[in-house]
């Protein structure tokens, strides 16, 4: 029944004009397009560095792995969300509890596990906030150079194209809107160690049964259907895709 409704919604919204953002397909990050894209962002990335590293392989190589991951695993995460409406279209289905997740802070915390699987040499990651506490809050993940303060920064949002990842250059935001969020990054590095094992369906917070969000580790999530749907991700994922923690 709630499937049932759930795309009632949809083609409700679709014949009111609302365009549809279908998730991107396996295909999209190995687009001619986006592969100039993950290069450019590789080589943006490199200019944050000090000008004596930005030549060194090993830097090089970081910079094309974050690029490159971060352009995956933004549609790999939007195809599980199953959401099928970009930004605030797709937040209108989940707060009506028609949809599960695909919320800002979502694609925030579930970037920052894929980005986290490989120990950091040059970079940091970092998570970021517009309008704090306001009813247009909207978080972000961001990539500075490892001893470098925000917002000397490329801010990744994940979560306004559904998955098709968009850059913004942080020093050109603006700074009374924005701000950096150590705390959550504090939160979810304890959750996603570096060079961590945990398969990309794996969510840090899911809804419970009141409505909710708690940490999936609490006692009480283990009733909620989105952590019985997180556990069936994952298992459908050790499947498809045996001995591999990402599915993009």
């Amino acid at each position: 029944m709630l499937r049932i409704l759930r795309y009632t919604v949809v083609s409700a919204l679709a014949l009111l004009g609302i365009s549809s953002c279908y998730p991107p397909q396996v295909q999209y990050p190995y687009t001619p397009m986006i592969t100039q894209r993950r290069a450019t962002l590789q080589q943006e990335l490199l200019l944050l560095l000090p000008e004596a590293q930005q030549k060194l392989p090993a830097a090089q190589e970081e910079a094309k792995w974050l690029s490159d991951t971060a352009y995956k695993a933004a549609a790999g995460i939007a195809r599980l969300n199953d959401s099928h409406f970009p930004g605030w279209a797709g937040n209108a289905l989940i707060n009506a509890h028609l949809q599960d997740r695909g919320l800002c802070w979502h694609y925030q915390h579930d970037m920052y596990r894929e980005l986290r699987r490989r120990k950091l040499s040059f970079f940091r990651l970092g998570c970021c906030v517009r309008d704090r506490a306001d009813a247009s809050e909207h978080n972000c993940l961001y990539i500075a150079a490892r001893d470098a303060d925000w917002p000397q920064a490329w801010v990744l949002d994940a979560w306004m194209w559904n998955g098709r990842l968009k850059i913004n250059k942080a020093t050109e935001l603006d700074p009374d809107d924005w701000e950096d969020l150590p705390g959550i990054c504090a939160m979810l590095s304890f959750a996603y160690p570096e060079e961590h094992h945990w398969p990309m369906e794996h969510w840090y917070s899911v809804r419970t049964p009141n409505g909710k969000y708690a940490e999936y580790w609490q006692e009480y999530t283990r009733k909620s259907s989105q952590y019985r749907r997180m556990y069936q991700n994952i298992e459908r994922g050790k499947l498809e895709h045996p001995g591999s923690p990402t599915n993009y």
